[in-house]
């Protein structure tokens, strides 16, 4: 299998970071790319028509898009784990999808400073989609550190992949103000030998 894979990429970190947890980090190649919304790299574009990563490209079937679905496919593949069965697989999705949608926000703003002239930029912009961050960023601190306490699921990757994503990207912006037990959830998970590994 191969990856198409940018380390500063939150979502490519996540599907590392699982294979990582999984012990399985040397069953995938890197195809380490550089690529943008506004230039695609083409041997992704030939995998994935949307041109995004990560893509999972299999020797026996359909390259795979999306992290959600890199990662579910692959836990299956090796039998990991992280989306268990029952009532809490619905807890661990959600989870997973308020990381990645506070990715979703947090990526939108470094796009609309790198990828647009300064003349097209908008602040507006830029600071509704911190406001996502922080009200989502508020809802893991407030109501979710019970879940974030329990066994490591997918929910737990997503999530540090974009704290560490705001460090990298927002450190600025100091996330880690009022939302104390987050920080130090975070500071723990962090140390995690599939954390330090995956580092941009």
């Amino acid at each position: 299998m191969k990856l198409f894979h940018s380390p500063a990429s939150p979502f490519v970190r996540k599907v590392m970071i699982l294979l990582h947890e999984l012990e399985k980090a040397d069953a995938v190649e890197l195809d380490t790319i550089a690529t943008t919304a506004m230039e695609s790299d083409a041997g992704l574009m030939a995998a994935n028509p949307l041109a995004r990563i990560p893509a999972l490209q299999r020797p026996d079937g359909i390259t795979l898009y999306d992290s959600r679905v890199i990662t579910a496919y692959l836990d299956d593949l090796f039998a990991g784990g992280m989306y268990p069965a029952g009532a809490a697989r619905w807890e661990v999705l959600t989870l997973e999808a308020t990381g990645d949608g506070i990715m979703d926000s947090a990526v939108s703003m470094v796009y609309e400073k790198r990828l647009r002239a300064e003349a097209e930029q908008s602040e507006a912009w830029i600071e509704a989609q911190w406001a996502k961050v922080e009200r989502g960023l508020d809802a893991l601190n407030n109501r979710w550190m019970s879940h974030l306490s329990g066994p490591v699921r997918m929910g737990h990757v997503s999530v540090a992949s974009v704290l560490g994503y705001l460090d990298f990207r927002h450190d600025d912006r100091n996330w880690r103000e009022g939302r104390s037990a987050l920080a130090q959830w975070f500071e723990e998970f962090a140390a995690r030998p599939s954390m330090v590994a995956t580092q941009p």
